[in-house]
């Protein structure tokens, strides 16, 4: 699988090291590279792009602002020099969000990032009868990054207990330590970064690990000392995907 990239950067020697980086990932392929929102916008109309590296401060037009002016996005990782985006950035859903100057190791792992969520959004859904059962915690699963005040925060998959939404914000609760991880998230968007054969969205509010489930008592799961709610509607599937026949 190849992704087709295009570079956004009003900086010359930035594009070049862009363009030099994205020649050294055997996935990657350069279509473009442009000084600014409007030459991007150009592109965009013209060619199949499945990944953006965008710059943030440019003349013009933010990074962040022509991002939301696309109707239809591709997958987009943010370049820039300035840390206080990252929480915006989160917002707009990226695939991730690198500091200037970026080492090739780190840009390395960020397309890697973005071929795997294309991978994840390629693959046939499966059907809640024929859903896998989770398969036990596996600490090679993958992780991911969040924003936490302004700091990026790994996120190892296979430690996740269950996730709790909250309006704008999500609360990630990990088996590696007491205290949830708070990020300005939506549980939707946390919910993508996730193996769908592994978690699911039980209730409005809450994602579970299916593997870390105990019991299920009168539409409550129990994960440890934790019990959480199951809504009506999700309670067959959950049977379903966890091997339970009625």
């Amino acid at each position: 699988m190849k992704l087709r990239c295009l570079a956004v950067d009003d900086e010359s020697l930035a594009r070049k090291l862009l363009a030099d980086n994205i020649r050294q990932i055997p996935f990657l392929e350069l279509v473009g590279s442009c000084k600014n929102a409007f030459e991007a916008m150009d592109v965009l109309q013209k060619e199949q792009i499945d990944l953006m590296f965008l710059d943030v401060q440019m003349p013009g037009m933010l990074g962040t602002r022509f991002l939301q002016s696309l109707r239809e996005k591709p997958m987009v990782i943010f370049v820039t020099a300035y840390a206080h985006y990252a929480v915006e950035s989160y917002e707009l859903e990226v695939i991730d969000y690198l500091m200037k100057p970026v080492s090739l190791e780190r840009f390395t792992r960020a397309a890697y990032k973005a071929l795997e969520t294309r991978q994840r959004l390629e693959a046939p859904v499966p059907t809640p009868a024929t859903a896998p059962v989770a398969p036990p915690s596996d600490p090679s699963a993958g992780t991911f990054f969040v924003n936490v005040e302004y700091a990026l925060v790994k996120i190892v998959i296979a430690d996740i207990r269950y996730i709790e939404g909250m309006k704008d914000y999500v609360k990630i609760y990990l088996s590696t330590q007491r205290k949830p991880v708070l990020t300005r998230a939506t549980l939707k968007g946390i919910g993508e970064k996730l193996p769908a054969g592994s978690f699911m969205r039980v209730h409005k509010s809450y994602i579970v690990n299916l593997g870390r489930i105990d019991s299920i008592r009168n539409h409550q799961l129990s994960l440890g000392e934790q019990e959480i709610p199951v809504s009506d509607a999700n309670l067959e599937e959950l049977l379903q995907r966890l091997g339970y026949t009625r």
